[in-house]
């Protein structure tokens, strides 16, 4: 056995995975975190990023570049054209990341899981009950990125984004392991809903809920990065304009979005628990009549 397996070994068993990645000072972590990561010394730099390949299975292969400032810059690295093909079926509402899908299916009422038998509500996620009527009886995706994973998101359709709401929150891991254990976890957690209207009136939301290590979210449409510095929930109306695929922004680290979708739309069979799927792929198929 190796030694990177024989660590990997003992960091999986959950009891103490979640007390290294939970009962620690989570938000000092974060922002030390922060910090850290964008320190522009090439020692650091290359020390950090091998530690980082060593326990991860990154791979820099389709990025633009593979020379970076800092760790930070190779966390939020950008693609080399072309990586992700975008699905143009104008029936298809694309995956707006590279992740492993999560739960998923249907919103039962207002109520939507963050693993079998932990349920949580729109209500709880979103804190805008006009949102929540939109949403209920409809359909949601939870897509869990990885550290090592590609961590830009994208618009997953021709659309105009008129709100974003920035809710302060708490940095808990989001691993599986986390979920398994911390009721209503994404409604603890730092979050911004994306309001999206897709070119054919849809109404769809995109949250990106922050974790551990994540120490904010930035959006192209917005001179200001989401993190700890707001309190509270702070509604920021815009009107960017998207294509189908166009970036809108990154976690700093990375962590999980929930697509929240209106009653009507369906998964696509791309669209399995426990499957990698890569930004661009079919996520949601919309309403049969209005494609």
């Amino acid at each position: 056995m190796t030694l990177k397996s024989a660590i990997a070994r003992i960091l999986q068993q959950e009891d103490l995975n979640f007390l290294l990645t939970n009962r620690i000072p989570r938000r000092l972590l974060t922002r030390f975190m922060g910090w850290f990561s964008r320190i522009r010394q090439p020692l650091v730099r290359d020390l950090s990023i091998g530690v980082w390949r060593f326990f991860s299975d990154l791979d820099l292969s389709d990025a633009k570049t593979t020379r970076f400032a800092s760790m930070h810059d190779c966390f939020t690295r950008e693609l080399e054209d072309g990586a992700r093909p975008i699905d143009r079926d104008p029936a298809v509402l694309v995956s707006p990341c590279d992740a492993i899908v999560g739960a998923c299916g249907a919103v039962a009422g207002v109520e939507l899981l963050q693993i079998k038998g932990f349920p949580y509500t729109l209500g709880d996620l979103l804190g805008d009950s006009d949102q929540v009527d939109r949403h209920r009886d409809g359909c949601y995706v939870t897509l869990r990125l990885t550290s090592s994973m590609y961590h830009r998101f994208h618009a997953p359709y021709d659309c105009e984004v008129d709100q974003v709401t920035y809710i302060s929150g708490d940095t808990w891991n989001v691993n599986p392991i986390a979920l398994e254990r911390i009721e209503k976890l994404f409604c603890r957690n730092e979050r911004a809903p994306i309001r999206t209207r897709l070119s054919t009136g849809h109404v769809v939301t995109l949250v990106p809920v922050a974790a551990i290590l994540v120490a904010g979210i930035r959006l192209h449409f917005l001179d200001v990065v989401l993190d700890r510095r707001h309190r509270g929930a702070a509604v920021m109306p815009c009107h960017a304009a998207l294509r189908k695929g166009e970036e809108m922004g990154w976690f700093q680290h990375g962590s999980t979005i929930i697509v929240l979708a209106p009653k009507g739309f369906t998964l696509c069979a791309t669209a399995r628990e426990g499957e990698i799927i890569r930004m661009g792929r079919p996520l949601l198929r919309l309403p049969g009549e209005l494609r």
